[in-house]
């Protein structure tokens, strides 16, 4: 370093680095926007007067009324919009399996006018949630992977995550296994992502263990404002089991493949690369 090049100060990296983080954790709230603002009309929706509106049918009204607003604002691109509706179909066919009463994974006690037999039409957007932080992160945080396995394997990987949240009840639950199987596949897999101007980087696998850990923290909400009733929730409200945060966090991994692999076919290779990580 030249002499006359000013040397950075422990208290000026500090403060750089506390502004970077804070700065982060606005993005965090930005991408949020959806999952936030539905979650808050869930919890609304038990203190406001409804009259004769069945609350399960505010909150499908309620998270109409978000996606509306987030387009017209243009905060979601109509293409974002398309991906929402995919997640929240694949979310319905979901809730509509583990309600079954042979099933009785959950359950939705509450009337409603829009409801799926036991489903609330509402509840797919639970899952939409997720995939619009992702898509909205992806952008705020220009978010780049490296070291991505071929498109195929990771499609291949996410059919199986899914289909075992169905086949367990009959086959068995392989949930630890294909966790293993994810860590093999995406074992070189980095994210990279961008605050300010400094662009870092994490193994996927940890970013799939993190989502996954918060919005488990965020269904312990939303079950104690009675979105939706668990066995053991059934005369009084009690904490998720941790052993959910491995679902949630499977169900991250589908949702971030397929965002992932659609970034691909819009954008090519410059966001998804099979580059290996430096």
């Amino acid at each position: 370093m030249a002499a006359h090049e000013p040397v950075p100060s422990a208290t000026s990296a500090s403060r750089q680095a506390i502004l970077e983080f804070l700065l982060f954790g606005w993005k965090q709230v930005q991408a949020c926007v959806f999952a936030g603002s539905f979650l808050a009309a869930l919890v609304l929706s038990r203190f406001i007067p409804l009259g004769p509106l069945p609350r399960y049918d505010f909150i499908l009204l309620a998270a109409l009324s978000i996606q509306a607003v987030l387009l017209l604002l243009r905060v979601e691109t109509l293409a974002e919009a398309a991906v929402l509706m995919v997640f929240h179909l694949l979310g319905l066919g979901l809730e509509w399996f583990k309600t079954q009463p042979h099933i009785g994974s959950w359950s939705y006690p509450e009337p409603a006018v829009t409801k799926l037999g036991a489903v609330p039409l509402y509840s797919g957007f639970m899952y939409a949630a997720v995939a619009s932080y992702m898509c909205q992160s992806w952008r705020l945080l220009r978010l780049r992977l490296t070291g991505y396995p071929p498109h195929w394997l990771s499609l291949l990987l996410s059919a199986a995550i899914y289909a075992n949240f169905f086949t367990h009840h009959w086959i068995g639950d392989f949930r630890w296994w294909l966790i293993v199987a994810v860590i093999v596949v995406f074992a070189r897999t980095r994210v990279q992502f961008t605050v300010r101007q400094r662009e870092r980087s994490m193994p996927l696998v940890l970013s799939f263990a993190l989502i996954g850990f918060f919005v488990w923290v965020a269904e312990n909400m939303a079950t104690f404002f009675g979105a939706w009733v668990y066995p053991n929730q059934q005369h009084a409200w009690a904490f998720v089991s941790a052993g959910k945060i491995s679902s949630w966090a499977l169900l991250v991994i589908v949702t971030f493949i397929l965002v992932a692999d659609l970034k691909h076919v819009r954008e090519g290779e410059k966001t998804v690369t099979r580059e290996r990580p430096a």
